[in-house]
Protein backbone atom coordinates (compact mmCIF):
# COMPACT_ATOMS: atom_id res chain seq x y z
CA UNK A 1 0.00 0.00 0.00
CA UNK A 2 1.18 3.20 -1.25
CA UNK A 3 0.74 6.36 1.25
CA UNK A 4 1.09 9.87 0.69
CA UNK A 5 3.32 11.06 3.36
CA UNK A 6 5.38 8.71 6.21
CA UNK A 7 4.54 8.38 9.78
CA UNK A 8 8.20 9.82 10.19
CA UNK A 9 7.42 13.11 7.69
CA UNK A 10 4.52 14.31 9.82
CA UNK A 11 4.55 17.81 11.92
CA UNK A 12 5.36 16.98 15.55
CA UNK A 13 2.13 17.14 17.55
CA UNK A 14 1.49 18.32 21.31
CA UNK A 15 1.24 15.94 23.87
CA UNK A 16 -2.53 15.49 24.28
CA UNK A 17 -3.53 12.91 26.84
CA UNK A 18 -3.32 15.87 29.57
CA UNK A 19 -5.91 17.89 27.80
CA UNK A 20 -9.57 17.53 27.50
CA UNK A 21 -11.52 16.14 24.38
CA UNK A 22 -13.16 18.12 22.21
CA UNK A 23 -15.13 15.91 21.31
CA UNK A 24 -15.86 12.56 23.83
CA UNK A 25 -17.94 9.34 23.01
CA UNK A 26 -19.19 7.40 25.21
CA UNK A 27 -19.62 3.97 24.88
CA UNK A 28 -22.35 4.74 22.40
CA UNK A 29 -24.92 1.71 21.03
CA UNK A 30 -27.62 1.82 18.31
CA UNK A 31 -29.59 -0.60 16.73
CA UNK A 32 -32.29 -0.79 14.18
CA UNK A 33 -34.80 -4.21 14.53
CA UNK A 34 -32.76 -6.35 16.66
CA UNK A 35 -29.38 -5.67 14.92
CA UNK A 36 -26.65 -3.93 16.30
CA UNK A 37 -25.27 -0.96 14.30
CA UNK A 38 -22.50 0.42 17.07
CA UNK A 39 -22.21 -1.32 20.04
CA UNK A 40 -19.92 0.11 22.72
CA UNK A 41 -18.34 2.80 20.62
CA UNK A 42 -16.22 4.54 22.57
CA UNK A 43 -13.31 7.26 21.48
CA UNK A 44 -12.24 11.30 21.56
CA UNK A 45 -11.09 13.66 19.25
CA UNK A 46 -8.59 16.57 20.80
CA UNK A 47 -8.08 20.48 18.92
CA UNK A 48 -5.92 20.60 16.22
CA UNK A 49 -6.18 16.69 15.95
CA UNK A 50 -6.93 14.98 13.00
CA UNK A 51 -9.08 11.25 13.41
CA UNK A 52 -10.07 8.85 10.80
CA UNK A 53 -12.57 6.81 11.32
CA UNK A 54 -12.73 3.51 9.28
CA UNK A 55 -13.91 -0.27 8.35
CA UNK A 56 -15.76 -2.10 5.69
CA UNK A 57 -18.61 -1.45 4.82
CA UNK A 58 -21.85 -2.04 7.28
CA UNK A 59 -19.03 -1.39 10.03
CA UNK A 60 -21.16 1.71 11.58
CA UNK A 61 -19.59 4.46 10.37
CA UNK A 62 -22.07 6.65 9.19
CA UNK A 63 -24.21 5.23 11.45
CA UNK A 64 -22.12 6.88 14.63
CA UNK A 65 -21.60 10.33 12.83
CA UNK A 66 -25.29 10.32 12.63
CA UNK A 67 -25.22 9.48 16.30
CA UNK A 68 -22.81 12.26 17.30
CA UNK A 69 -24.38 15.01 15.02
CA UNK A 70 -27.89 14.40 16.36
CA UNK A 71 -29.49 12.73 13.62
CA UNK A 72 -30.15 9.85 15.78
CA UNK A 73 -30.29 9.52 19.28
CA UNK A 74 -28.73 6.83 20.83
CA UNK A 75 -29.72 3.79 22.93
CA UNK A 76 -27.43 3.96 24.89
CA UNK A 77 -24.06 5.64 25.70
CA UNK A 78 -23.30 9.52 25.33
CA UNK A 79 -21.58 11.90 22.92
CA UNK A 80 -19.85 15.05 24.76
CA UNK A 81 -19.03 18.43 23.37
CA UNK A 82 -16.38 20.11 25.12
CA UNK A 83 -17.53 18.45 28.41
CA UNK A 84 -21.22 18.88 27.39
CA UNK A 85 -23.80 16.53 26.22
CA UNK A 86 -25.33 16.74 22.40
CA UNK A 87 -27.81 14.63 23.34
CA UNK A 88 -31.18 16.43 23.12
CA UNK A 89 -29.66 19.12 20.86
CA UNK A 90 -31.52 19.78 17.46
CA UNK A 91 -29.00 19.32 14.44
CA UNK A 92 -29.61 23.14 13.46
CA UNK A 93 -28.38 24.20 16.93
CA UNK A 94 -24.88 21.87 16.49
CA UNK A 95 -23.60 25.22 14.63
CA UNK A 96 -24.14 27.89 17.27
CA UNK A 97 -22.86 24.78 19.55
CA UNK A 98 -19.26 24.91 17.38
CA UNK A 99 -19.90 22.10 15.18
CA UNK A 100 -19.63 21.73 10.70
CA UNK A 101 -20.23 18.66 9.27
CA UNK A 102 -20.18 17.77 5.36
CA UNK A 103 -21.39 14.98 3.66
CA UNK A 104 -20.75 12.05 1.38
CA UNK A 105 -22.69 14.13 -1.20
CA UNK A 106 -21.78 17.81 -1.37
CA UNK A 107 -24.84 20.02 -0.63
CA UNK A 108 -24.55 23.09 -2.02
CA UNK A 109 -27.90 26.44 -3.04
CA UNK A 110 -28.05 24.86 -6.89
CA UNK A 111 -29.54 28.53 -7.71
CA UNK A 112 -26.90 30.87 -6.25
CA UNK A 113 -23.20 31.70 -7.41
CA UNK A 114 -20.69 30.29 -5.02
CA UNK A 115 -20.10 33.64 -3.55
CA UNK A 116 -23.21 33.89 -2.98
CA UNK A 117 -23.72 30.81 -1.15
CA UNK A 118 -21.14 31.23 0.90
CA UNK A 119 -22.43 35.06 2.15
CA UNK A 120 -25.66 33.25 2.96
CA UNK A 121 -23.55 31.05 5.19
CA UNK A 122 -21.94 33.90 6.82
CA UNK A 123 -25.44 35.81 7.09
CA UNK A 124 -26.34 32.93 8.64
CA UNK A 125 -23.72 33.00 11.40
CA UNK A 126 -24.02 36.28 11.66
CA UNK A 127 -27.91 36.58 12.30
CA UNK A 128 -28.66 33.52 14.61
CA UNK A 129 -31.00 35.84 16.53
CA UNK A 130 -33.60 35.71 13.98
CA UNK A 131 -32.24 38.86 11.91
CA UNK A 132 -29.74 36.99 9.43
CA UNK A 133 -31.55 38.29 6.27
CA UNK A 134 -32.07 41.94 7.31
CA UNK A 135 -28.71 43.08 6.26
CA UNK A 136 -27.51 42.80 2.12
CA UNK A 137 -25.26 39.80 1.72
CA UNK A 138 -23.02 41.81 -0.22
CA UNK A 139 -22.00 43.22 3.13
CA UNK A 140 -20.60 39.37 3.72
CA UNK A 141 -18.78 39.24 0.65
CA UNK A 142 -15.04 40.44 1.78
CA UNK A 143 -15.20 37.69 4.25
CA UNK A 144 -16.80 35.55 1.51
CA UNK A 145 -14.22 36.03 -0.65
CA UNK A 146 -11.03 35.12 2.26
CA UNK A 147 -13.00 31.67 2.18
CA UNK A 148 -13.04 31.58 -1.44
CA UNK A 149 -9.45 31.59 -1.71
CA UNK A 150 -8.79 29.71 1.47
CA UNK A 151 -10.50 26.82 -0.39
CA UNK A 152 -8.98 27.87 -3.94
CA UNK A 153 -12.11 28.16 -5.54
CA UNK A 154 -11.99 32.15 -5.92
CA UNK A 155 -11.97 31.89 -9.68
CA UNK A 156 -15.04 29.89 -9.54
CA UNK A 157 -16.97 32.89 -7.57
CA UNK A 158 -19.18 33.69 -9.66
CA UNK A 159 -20.37 30.25 -11.23
CA UNK A 160 -23.27 28.99 -10.32
CA UNK A 161 -23.04 26.30 -8.06
CA UNK A 162 -25.40 23.85 -9.77
CA UNK A 163 -22.38 24.40 -12.60
CA UNK A 164 -19.70 23.24 -10.41
CA UNK A 165 -17.50 20.15 -11.06
CA UNK A 166 -18.23 17.59 -8.12
CA UNK A 167 -14.31 18.74 -7.08
CA UNK A 168 -15.28 22.61 -6.44
CA UNK A 169 -18.94 21.13 -5.31
CA UNK A 170 -17.00 19.47 -2.83
CA UNK A 171 -14.58 22.42 -2.02
CA UNK A 172 -17.56 24.79 -1.71
CA UNK A 173 -19.02 22.67 0.53
CA UNK A 174 -16.10 22.82 2.90
CA UNK A 175 -16.27 26.45 2.77
CA UNK A 176 -19.66 26.57 3.54
CA UNK A 177 -18.37 24.68 6.69
CA UNK A 178 -15.81 26.87 7.85
CA UNK A 179 -17.80 30.03 7.43
CA UNK A 180 -19.79 28.52 10.80
CA UNK A 181 -16.39 28.61 12.39
CA UNK A 182 -16.25 25.56 13.76
CA UNK A 183 -14.40 23.61 16.93
CA UNK A 184 -14.90 20.65 15.13
CA UNK A 185 -15.74 19.26 12.15
CA UNK A 186 -17.08 15.94 10.90
CA UNK A 187 -16.49 14.98 7.35
CA UNK A 188 -18.18 12.48 6.26
CA UNK A 189 -16.76 10.72 2.95
CA UNK A 190 -14.72 13.73 2.03
CA UNK A 191 -13.09 12.49 -1.11
CA UNK A 192 -16.04 10.03 -2.41
CA UNK A 193 -15.93 10.28 -6.21
CA UNK A 194 -13.04 12.52 -6.46
CA UNK A 195 -9.93 11.96 -8.42
CA UNK A 196 -6.75 11.25 -6.37
CA UNK A 197 -5.11 14.54 -7.00
CA UNK A 198 -8.41 16.56 -5.55
CA UNK A 199 -8.31 13.72 -2.90
CA UNK A 200 -4.62 15.20 -1.63
CA UNK A 201 -5.93 18.73 -2.18
CA UNK A 202 -9.03 18.74 -0.18
CA UNK A 203 -7.35 16.69 2.66
CA UNK A 204 -4.56 18.95 2.49
CA UNK A 205 -7.06 21.92 3.04
CA UNK A 206 -8.60 20.25 6.15
CA UNK A 207 -5.20 19.63 7.23
CA UNK A 208 -4.33 23.02 7.54
CA UNK A 209 -7.65 24.07 9.09
CA UNK A 210 -6.92 21.72 11.95
CA UNK A 211 -3.14 22.93 12.26
CA UNK A 212 -3.36 26.29 12.08
CA UNK A 213 -6.88 26.92 13.16
CA UNK A 214 -6.89 24.33 16.41
CA UNK A 215 -9.89 22.69 15.21
CA UNK A 216 -10.86 19.08 15.89
CA UNK A 217 -11.23 17.05 12.42
CA UNK A 218 -13.40 13.85 12.77
CA UNK A 219 -13.60 12.18 9.09
CA UNK A 220 -14.85 8.79 7.52
CA UNK A 221 -13.03 7.22 4.41
CA UNK A 222 -11.96 4.52 1.77
CA UNK A 223 -8.96 5.98 0.42
CA UNK A 224 -6.44 4.28 2.74
CA UNK A 225 -4.16 6.54 1.13
CA UNK A 226 -5.74 9.42 2.38
CA UNK A 227 -5.98 8.05 6.03
CA UNK A 228 -2.48 6.99 6.39
CA UNK A 229 -1.29 10.13 5.02
CA UNK A 230 -3.47 12.88 7.14
CA UNK A 231 -4.45 11.36 9.99
CA UNK A 232 -3.20 11.65 13.56
CA UNK A 233 -5.05 9.03 14.83
CA UNK A 234 -7.15 6.29 13.30
CA UNK A 235 -10.59 3.87 14.56
CA UNK A 236 -11.37 1.28 13.40
CA UNK A 237 -14.93 -0.09 13.71
CA UNK A 238 -16.14 -3.51 12.19
CA UNK A 239 -19.57 -5.16 13.33
CA UNK A 240 -20.29 -2.19 14.91
CA UNK A 241 -17.46 -2.08 17.18
CA UNK A 242 -14.12 -0.42 17.98
CA UNK A 243 -11.76 -3.23 16.94
CA UNK A 244 -8.58 -0.90 16.95
CA UNK A 245 -7.31 2.69 17.79
CA UNK A 246 -4.28 4.59 17.67
CA UNK A 247 -1.65 5.78 15.45
CA UNK A 248 -1.32 5.59 11.76
CA UNK A 249 1.57 2.89 12.10
CA UNK A 250 -0.07 0.84 14.55
CA UNK A 251 -3.47 0.37 12.98
CA UNK A 252 -1.52 -0.48 9.74
CA UNK A 253 0.60 -3.29 11.78
CA UNK A 254 -2.59 -4.79 13.74
CA UNK A 255 -3.44 -8.63 13.06
CA UNK A 256 -7.21 -7.63 13.73
CA UNK A 257 -7.31 -4.87 11.43
CA UNK A 258 -5.67 -6.48 8.17
CA UNK A 259 -8.11 -9.50 8.53
CA UNK A 260 -11.00 -7.06 9.05
CA UNK A 261 -10.22 -4.33 6.43
CA UNK A 262 -6.95 -4.00 4.83
CA UNK A 263 -6.39 -6.72 3.60
CA UNK A 264 -9.39 -7.09 1.48
CA UNK A 265 -9.26 -3.65 0.50
CA UNK A 266 -5.47 -4.36 -0.48
CA UNK A 267 -7.52 -6.65 -3.53
CA UNK A 268 -9.15 -6.10 -6.89
CA UNK A 269 -11.54 -3.06 -7.00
Amino acid sequence: MNTMRGASDRDPRPAREASEPILNVVSLAKSFDGIDAVRDVSFAVHAAEIVALIGPNGAGKTTCFNLIHGELAPDRGDVRFEGRTLLGTPTHRLARRGIARTFQVAATFASMTVRESIALALAARAGRDGTMLSAPLSTHSTRADALLRRTGIEALADAHCAALAYGDAKRLELALALAAVPRLLLMDEPTAGMTPRARRELMQLASELARSGGVAVLFTEHDMDVVFAFADRIVVLDRGEVIASGVPDTIRADARVQAAYLAPAAGPQ
